[in-house]
């Protein structure tokens, strides 16, 4: 089948678009207003972006009925930071909590049970829960052109400034354990899944940064 997006013809009864590229990690993002309330959102619109230093970024839509940017976009742009805290299998019923459209004032740690950790160089806090964690400087937004106002995405990028792995899912080889944590994906439609298996491929084109080599950063600042 085709399909044009601008007619939105493709005779189905759900629009497959988001099932197109899949799985997405999800992004389980935690901010502070500038009046120092904690939010908790996560963002299925969520990935790396370079790694040279590391970059990542969530796009966030408008609020249901107010077309005002999510508290995660409004936060991270105002303070400048945010932290990525990864969403796994064992956690999925509070991440589905704190994906509710609730008041800014309310606290989503507090609202899905969830503890909190200090961060070392940013001020939101970490899910205490969560296996993984990146600390970010916020970089740039950019808001993407909608046809509806609600549909308005704005794109933030971060600077991953400090990462945290919780001991035991580092694996004895040193790498990071992905069956052992399970991290949350975002298919299509109303439905997820987790990695319950990994396996090792080498592709023809090997280039520098795909393996994750451990290269210290320079002093000078990025280019």
């Amino acid at each position: 089948m085709f399909y044009s997006t601008a007619k939105n013809d493709h005779g189905l009864p759900f629009n497959p678009f988001k099932a197109c590229v899949v799985p997405r990690p999800i992004g389980w993002i935690s901010t502070v207003s500038h009046d120092g309330q904690v939010n908790l959102a996560p963002f299925s619109m969520f990935n790396q972006l370079g790694y040279d230093p590391p970059f990542v970024f969530f796009s966030g839509s408008n609020r249901p009925g107010t077309g005002q940017r999510k508290d995660s976009v409004t936060n991270a742009e105002e303070t400048g930071e945010f932290v990525v805290n990864m969403a796994t299998w064992e956690l999925r019923e509070k991440v589905s909590l704190t994906s509710r459209f609730v008041d800014p004032d309310v606290d989503e740690f507090e609202l899905a049970g969830l503890g909190k950790l200090p961060s070392n160089m940013v001020a939101p806090p970490r899910v205490a829960e969560s296996p993984v964690h990146l600390e970010c400087i916020y970089h740039s937004t950019l808001t993407l052109p909608a046809n509806r106002r609600p549909s308005v995405h704005h794109v933030v990028v971060g600077q991953v400034v400090g990462i945290h792995i919780r001991d035991d899912v580092i694996s004895k080889e040193g790498k990071i354990d992905f069956v052992k944590i399970r991290p949350l994906a975002r298919l299509g439609y109303l439905d997820y899944t987790s990695v319950t298996e990994a396996f090792t491929m080498t592709p023809q084109a090997t280039s520098e940064g795909m393996i994750g080599e451990a290269v210290a950063a320079t002093k000078k600042k990025p280019v």
